[in-house]
């Protein structure tokens, strides 16, 4: 499996067969390599879509025809982008979609999401959400942008993520040490990968105080387009 940071909160994931985009925004992501675009959208096969901000979703559309990949989303905001013509489908917190050898289940996130990418906006898109990922016997927690909530008890009992992708930047999300106060506390990840972070000012630059906080866990701080390989 690899996992491979594209700046800010999107993730390439490339697990069973299968290439996962997660928040693909590329083109004004202030990390990502516009050069290497191609690279980073080659073979993709599914795209999930956490919530509706513009630094996440405005250009999910534009991913989906290069790609030929489809959207999957919660329902309302799947909904309204079918409706502008994108390959997009809807389903809920609880719900599961499968691809080939690949499971993902949504699970709710405490953010708020909005179309703010368009004039006359915001526009309401749903609940924000993270999802669970699981495959070549590994589950992955991608929390999407959230700050803690007590969901996070059930979502690491019941599922029991060994990895998680966990936007803890702060300021519109968890903070470094929010984030592993929940590691610690509700989930027993083996590896966490943060996202979120180091893309604007007000964002945490780097992951030491997170790694520092969990001395048992394995904290990679991601190179952009560079894989972590578990």
């Amino acid at each position: 499996m690899n996992i491979i940071w594209l700046g800010h909160g999107a993730f390439r994931i490339e697990i069973a067969g299968e290439v996962l985009l997660i928040d693909p925004w590329l083109t004004a992501n202030p990390k990502f390599p516009d050069a290497r675009r191609a690279e980073a959208l080659a073979g993709v096969t599914q795209i999930l879509l956490t919530h509706g901000h513009g630094d996440h979703a405005s250009e999910v559309e534009e991913v989906s025809k290069e790609t030929g990949a489809p959207i999957h989303a919660i329902h309302e905001l799947a909904s309204w982008l079918a409706a502008r013509g994108a390959a997009a489908k809807g389903f809920g917190c609880g719900g599961t979609v499968t691809f080939g050898e690949v499971a993902v289940t949504m699970v709710p996130a405490s953010h708020s999401s909005s179309i703010d990418w368009l004039d006359g906006g915001p526009f309401p898109a749903g609940d924000p959400v993270g999802f669970i990922i699981k495959g070549e016997g590994h589950v992955i927690y991608a929390s999407g942008d959230t700050g803690l909530m007590a969901d996070m008890g059930w979502i690491g009992a019941y599922h029991k993520p060994d990895i998680g992708i966990l936007s803890c930047g702060g300021h519109y999300t968890m903070d470094m040490a929010q984030a592993a106060w929940a590691a610690e506390t509700w989930f027993d990840f083996r590896h966490i990968i943060p996202g979120h972070y180091a893309t604007m000012p007000v964002f945490a630059q780097d992951a030491h105080a997170l790694a520092a906080a969990l001395p048992g866990v394995t904290v990679h701080e991601p190179q952009v387009m560079e894989p972590v390989t578990i």
